[in-house]
């Protein structure tokens, strides 16, 4: 996906030969990309990482054929771009197949040790690169890491072009990348692989002799392959290491395959991947609100156990639990609120992990309950009055006349007290004025709201 709008492991892998800022000093010469083999005792992912956009696997609509963004590639006139994907989404690699695909110079920083000394560097290198008719790339991972003195740092040269930005993140550059630096930078969004596409990236690796565990001879059961893709999640980083260890478990014991309980063994644990304070966090519990508003039961089960496994704050969960209570089921279900509350009172007495139970509970019946947002709509209705009214005056027969002085100005004058009349009911004006005829409450016809939508339509007709 493109836009231009108003991360991952560092590539300082040896199939990147460009300059790291980490180290002391300016280049003695300039700097220049080369494709390399990883080094034999390198971690498989970074063996078996794409040397060119035929062998990447994934994100077809980034890089596929005909996309913005491989003919950029392929005709070296990258400008300035921001990868934005899940780690293990291929935006590393993708930065190495630039590095060794490109005739201009290529520089690397990661965001997580470099300060703006290094920035300068970089800039002061492109400006010197630009001085002798060379372009400058610069790839930064980890991007969300700078702050914004470090971004701001980066504005000008990339605005002028001394250097062409590519930024990698894991989070929301919406909220972690400065605008001015997001404007003037192409985004592209990738996705996490799909399972099938991690086991042809596993695959690959235990056929390839050179970069891969051809050489090993151990076998790997469908099975067990199975396993790792489904474990990682979508990281094809996650998998290929993953399946590294089964492998070099299997060589230590002298056996020649690994079978799905030996895959199950060397993981002991799902990889979950979730922030509590990044873009994951907010994806997930939109899901979770989504779901229960959708009547999901079971979609909603799912993701509360998954914001519960991944150490999600658990009164944030119960919280979003009470304002759904009365944001999505309101008075076609009364009871969801009482339901809500007390699961969140009963968290805060009980705790994790007991408390799960609890949760599902409410969960499962906020998910199953009769739903209506009329409450909800009838405030947003009354606040965009307020916004656009001001302070409306309280009629004056409204007002209190409750101390001594108050009726001799008009207070309570005319008003009628429904306990007086048939049913506690009268009909009375109790707006302002200037919205006496305003209407923001429309009970639906759903759950016990519907009765409520009777008892007023009575109460209007007589």
């Amino acid at each position: 996906m493109l836009t231009r709008p108003n991360s991952a492991a560092g590539l300082g892998d040896p199939l990147s030969m460009a300059h790291n800022f980490s180290e002391p000093g300016l280049f003695p010469e300039p700097p220049k990309a080369a494709a390399a083999p990883a080094a034999p005792g390198a971690p498989l992912a970074a063996r078996m990482r794409p040397v060119s956009l035929d062998e990447f696997i994934g994100q077809e609509a980034v890089v596929g054929p005909g996309s913005p963004l491989r003919a950029l590639i392929e005709t070296d006139r990258l400008s300035s771009v921001i990868l934005w994907g899940p780690p293990g989404s291929g935006k590393t690699s993708l930065a190495a197949i630039i590095a060794g695909a490109t005739h201009a110079d290529y520089l690397e920083l990661s965001a997580v040790s470099a300060g703006v000394a290094d920035v300068r560097k970089a800039i002061a290198a492109g400006e010197a690169g630009r001085s002798a008719g060379r372009r400058t790339i610069l790839f930064i991972d980890e991007i969300h890491r700078f702050n914004k003195a470090q971004q701001d740092a980066l504005l000008k040269a990339v605005e002028s072009g001394v250097v062409t930005l590519i930024g990698a993140t894991t989070e929301n550059p919406f909220f972690e990348v400065n605008s001015p630096l997001l404007s003037r930078s192409l985004l592209f969004r990738l996705e996490a692989l799909s399972q099938e596409q991690v086991l042809d990236l596993m695959r690959r690796a235990l056929a390839d002799a050179e970069r891969g565990l051809g050489a090993t001879g151990v076998k790997v059961d469908p099975e067990a392959l199975t396993h790792i893709a489904d474990r990682a999640g979508g990281d094809a980083r996650f998998a290929l290491n993953a399946l590294e260890v089964c492998v070099a478990a299997a060589q230590a014991e002298g056996r020649a395959s690994v079978t799905a309980a030996d895959a199950e063994a060397s993981l002991q644990r799902r990889l979950l991947r979730y922030d509590k304070g990044g873009d994951q966090h907010y994806d997930v519990i939109s899901a979770f609100i989504k779901s229960m508003r959708g009547s999901d039961a079971d979609a909603a089960v799912y993701w509360l156990a998954r914001m519960i496994d991944s150490g999600e704050d658990p009164e944030f969960i119960a919280r979003r639990m009470v304002i759904f209570a009365s944001e999505d089921v309101g008075n076609a279900d009364p009871e969801a609120l009482v339901v809500a509350v007390a699961a969140f009172n009963a968290l805060q007495q009980v705790g994790l992990p007991e408390a799960g139970l609890n949760l599902a509970q409410a969960v499962t019946y906020l998910a199953t309950a009769e739903k209506s947002n009329a409450s909800a709509v009838a405030l947003w209705s009354a606040q965009a009055d307020v916004e656009r009214l001001g302070s409306a005056p309280v009629p004056t027969h409204l007002r209190d006349a409750s101390y001594r002085g108050a009726r001799r100005i008009g207070h309570g004058k005319g008003y009628k007290y429904p306990h007086e009349f048939p049913e506690a009911y009268v009909d009375q004006q109790y707006l302002p004025e200037a919205l006496k005829d305003a209407k923001y409450y429309k009970p639906s016809d759903r759950g016990q709201e519907a009765e409520i939508r009777r008892r007023q339509e009575r109460r209007h007709r007589g």
